[in-house]
Parts: C-alpha cells; structure tokens; sequence
C-alpha cells in the first residue's frame, strides 16, 4: 500500500513540478490517474487520508458495491484494491496525510500548491476529486484535551509495537472501535498494550455482528476491558493521563491511562477549497460539463465535489467525469498535437504505458 510522504515533504526545499497534481484519492481520484496514465501524463496525488481510498475505506470498506461496471459486486475496499492495481504502471507519486491548503493560479499558466505539511508543487493542471471533502477525525469534547501530547491522544490507529507496554483507553463505539481494540488485544506480546480498555457511551455497541462476537471472546479472556460512560475531563498526571468519566449511573470515576485513541468516526470538511474563488453552488464546484473545467483555466473537477446539470453523484459518473476531464486537459497541455482517440483493445502506444504485449494482427 502507498505510504505518505508528510516528512518529506515537509522538509522539502524546491517546489515539486507536475503536469498534473490530483487532488483527492478516491475511487474517482484514482481512476484520474488511471485515464491521466493513459495518456502519458504522471500524476502526483494528495490526500488528507493516510491511505487512498476516501469513502470507500472509511465509510463503506466492508459493504458490497453493485453499480460498477462488469463488476456484480465488491466492497469498497476490494473497488480501492482494484483500481491501486489498475493504475500501478504509471507509477504515481503519493503524497497522504496531508491536505491542500492553498492554490494560486500563476502568471504564465499553471497553479502554485501548497499543502498542511508544507509540501510545495507548480502543476501545470490541477484536478480536484475531493468527494465530500477532506475527512477528518471526530475529534473528543473534554476539557482538558488541549493539554495531551501527541502521543498521549491519538486519532487512528498507531503502527504495530507503538502502544507496547502502555494503558490504552479506546473511545467509541462503532467499527473502528472495535477494530482498534480488537487489533491492540490480538498484537504479539511484545507489541501488545499493558491494558486496553474500550469506552462508550451506551451499553451497546453499533459494530458488524463479527467484531462483536470477537471482541466479546476478548472481553470474556481479560484482554479487554468494557466501560460504559463518557470522558469528562483529561488532565497530566506525573506522566500518564487521569481521565475522569460519567458512568451509566451518572457516578464519575477516574482511568488513569498512557494513552487515549479516540475512534469517533470522521466527517468530511471542504476546507480550503472553498477559498479559492471558484465559481459554486451549494457548496460544490460548478464544472463546464463537456471538459469538468472548473472556473479557472486549467483547474479540473470530478466526482461528488462538483455540480452541473444532470449530475448524479454515483462513482460511474465520476469515472465518465475523470475521462473527459483528462482529454480536455491534454488538450491544453499538447496544444500543438493532434487529440487522437485510441482504443486500450488494439493500441500499442497504450499497451506500451500499461506495461502490456501488444498481440499480433490476425
């Protein structure tokens, strides 16, 4: 799986420079790079996930899909695996973790890019497939939270051996809850958490029937312990976190814990996008429907981000949006070539980029 490049690109000096810097990597993003890769265009790709997959791997991983094409059914995550497959020979740059934070057009064409990391790019064009927005961590409501450090509170879950020998209080109650105390009690011994304890706010939990059946076994072994109640306060205490919770009865009670990885879900922010002085409606990017061009020159859109007549907002949409959005791009960047359309059954330009034989003419 594609790793990010936070650290990097935070140290970076010189700007990236890029024929084409996408922007969301979503199975719409992803298939942009897919149809940019078809014609010869590498792609930079930045993501405010630490993996590529938007909502497919954080809303619906494990949730069957039916509407793509010659595929009667996956899951989000298998569609994600599907088109990293796809797009693995044209090789693209991955830069996760991060979010575009400013974009500027240039005086000669193209646009400056800047990123929370302070990762920098000259693109020659931009293509923004943003989804619903970046997503972002739930984030806990207690007083006192300011006052943790990093790896005191956590939003995802850490590498393998990170929380070794360190009490671990995991807060929420839905999949990714149980995933991360499920994966925390099952790590190797010398990975595994001194304590895990899992903290919700009801007596129920609202995870698929499997994780709950697992994690059931791992509360009746000892590895896991269930608390019902909600956090109310956090505070440093001679180098561990005192936690103070309400319980079911309205009674509070002091954790003391290393460490709190808050699983409360994620909600997609559109963040800087909407500074930019694109032309919108409702919050999403009206598009020029022939050439997804938003209202600057050069700037593309694709996906749920963008609104234009007709628009459905289904993954199949935005697969035909990236496609035409990539022909309307390589007419800009090859001004002086003829746009020929080539077919990926009997061309060897194509199958040269896919890394493919080209059969011979019977």
């Amino acid at each position: 799986m594609p790793g990010a490049d936070a650290a990097a690109g935070a140290a970076a000096a010189v700007p990236t420079t890029c024929d084409a810097l996408v922007i969301g990597a979503g199975p719409v993003g992803l298939f942009q790079v897919f149809q940019l890769g078809l014609q010869g265009i590498a792609a930079e790709v930045v993501d405010a996930l630490p993996e590529p997959g938007g909502q497919c791997n954080e809303l619906y991983p494990d949730k069957p899909i039916y509407d793509i094409p010659a595929v009667p059914v996956c899951t989000g995550r298998e569609l994600v695996e599907r088109l990293l497959l796809q797009i693995r020979p044209f090789a693209p740059r991955w830069h996760l973790g991060q979010q575009v934070t400013q974009l500027q057009p240039r005086a000669n064409g193209g646009f400056d890019v800047a990123t929370s990391t302070g990762q920098a790019f000259i693109a020659r064009t931009v293509f923004i497939a943003a989804g619903v927005g970046a997503f972002q961590p739930r984030t806990l409501p207690a007083e006192g939270i300011d006052t943790l450090a990093p790896a005191q509170l956590l939003y995802r879950l850490p590498p393998a051996g990170t929380l070794a020998g360190r009490r671990v209080l995991v807060v929420g109650g839905e999949d990714a809850a149980v995933q991360s105390a499920l994966a925390l009690a099952d790590a190797p011994d010398m990975e595994a958490p001194a304590a895990i304890t899992l903290l919700h706010r009801r007596a129920t939990l609202t995870a698929e029937p499997a994780l709950l059946a697992r994690l059931q076994a791992c509360i009746d072994s000892g590895r896991v312990v269930f608390q019902v109640g909600q956090v109310l306060s956090v505070q440093q205490a001679a180098g561990a976190v005192a936690v103070q919770v309400a319980d079911a009865a309205g009674q509070t009670l002091d954790l003391a814990v290393d460490a709190l990885l808050v699983q409360l879900g994620i909600s997609p922010k559109l963040g800087p996008i909407s500074q930019w002085g694109l032309a919108m409606e409702r919050r999403q990017l009206v598009v020029d429907a022939a050439r997804f061009e938003t209202s600057l020159p050069g700037l593309f859109a694709v996906g749920d981000v963008i609104t234009y007549p007709g628009k459905k907002k289904l993954i199949l949409c935005g697969f035909h949006e990236a496609t035409l959005a990539t022909f309307a791009a390589v007419a800009l960047l090859r001004p002086d070539e003829p746009q020929l359309l080539q077919y990926t059954t009997t061309s060897p330009r194509l199958h040269q980029r896919l890394g493919v034989a080209t059969p011979p003419r019977g």
